[in-house]
């Protein structure tokens, strides 16, 4: 019996890999263009924002909690950067990042010195964000002077040898959330604090402080995922990264990092964003419309959370 035990958290660990190589199979089955490598770069160039999101939603599913603002933040970031592009120039990606890590930092606040759930917290701030992009915007669409963009962020777009830059900023930022949370201090925190958070509290760590910085940094990544969206269309609205969240969260936990947090991390999340782009792919071949995917989304998320859950931390479900 506990080898069969040991045999099933072994495959548990490796069934983001599984699922991955499976679905690229029946796909590339189904249209065998879609395995050609020029294909599968410009799909993972095409993902890019979404993992950038997924990436920074990791750290604070990693400690159990959640973030709803990411959208929110990375749609009011496109907002701001096309706005501020023409007098800040590349300053405006600073800012950005700033007022995604501002935003977050507050979600985080909120969740530990007002004991509010993150759900709600984090709703609450997207709805803020929000409303920011709306009033920045005049809730219309705003457009990048092409020779502005291209002299501020040139070095986004583009390819070199045939690879998109906007995947090459991807991983650097997937190395730099991978540092963080294998090589730092911080990341050790989150994992303990995700694998149990009374017992961090009782071994003195100052539980509160780095459940903001996880917050913090969600917020710095949704904003960076919004800078990189900008940039790509040459302009921002406060609904131009509409539709992420639901998939966002489906790669997180895809990926095998459950809702209850403390395993999983960074690298599950780039291997559940690559299914997400493989599912997204297969439903554009099948002339899925928008509608039937996030049903499909949805659907899977329910699955996702019912199957990684551990729900020895969630005897009572309210």
């Amino acid at each position: 019996m506990t080898d069969r035990v040991a045999l099933a958290e072994r495959l548990r660990r490796h069934f983001p890999w599984i699922t991955l190589t499976t679905l690229t199979i029946l796909v590339g089955f189904t249209d065998v263009n879609f395995l050609r490598p020029d294909n599968l770069l410009n799909l993972a160039a095409d993902i890019v924002p979404l993992l950038i999101m997924a990436i920074g939603m990791t750290l604070v599913i990693y400690i159990g909690s959640i973030d709803l603002s990411s959208q929110s933040i990375a749609n009011m970031a496109t907002v701001l950067a096309t706005i501020a592009l023409p007098s800040a120039g590349v300053g405006a990606g600073v800012l950005v990042l700033a007022v995604g890590l501002a935003f977050g930092a507050v979600s985080g606040v909120v969740t530990t010195r007002l004991k509010v759930p993150s759900f709600i917290s984090t709703l609450a701030v997207g709805g803020i964000a929000l409303s920011v992009g709306q009033f920045a915007s005049g809730q219309q669409a705003l457009h990048m002077d092409a020779g502005q963009r291209l002299h501020a962020f040139g070095w986004m777009v583009g390819r070199t040898a045939g690879i998109p830059h906007e995947l090459v900023v991807a991983l650097l930022l997937v190395v730099v959330a991978w540092f963080i949370q294998g090589r730092m201090t911080a990341g050790r925190t989150f994992k303990a604090i995700g694998a149990g958070e009374p017992v961090a509290v009782s071994s003195g760590i100052r539980v509160e402080r780095y459940k903001i910085l996880a917050f913090a940094l969600s917020g710095m990544f949704a904003a960076a995922a919004g800078l990189v969206f900008s940039v790509k269309l040459s302009g921002g609205s406060p609904t131009l990264a509409e539709g992420f969240l639901l998939p966002a969260i489906v790669a997180v936990l895809v990926g095998g990092t459950p809702l209850t947090g403390g395993v999983g991390g960074v690298i599950n999340t780039v291997i559940g964003t690559m299914i997400v782009a493989v599912i997204r792919a297969s439903m554009l071949y099948l002339n899925i419309p928008a509608m039937g995917q996030q049903i499909f989304f949805g659907l899977v998320l329910i699955v996702a959370i019912a199957t990684t859950i551990d729900r020895s931390k969630m005897r009572i479900v309210k």
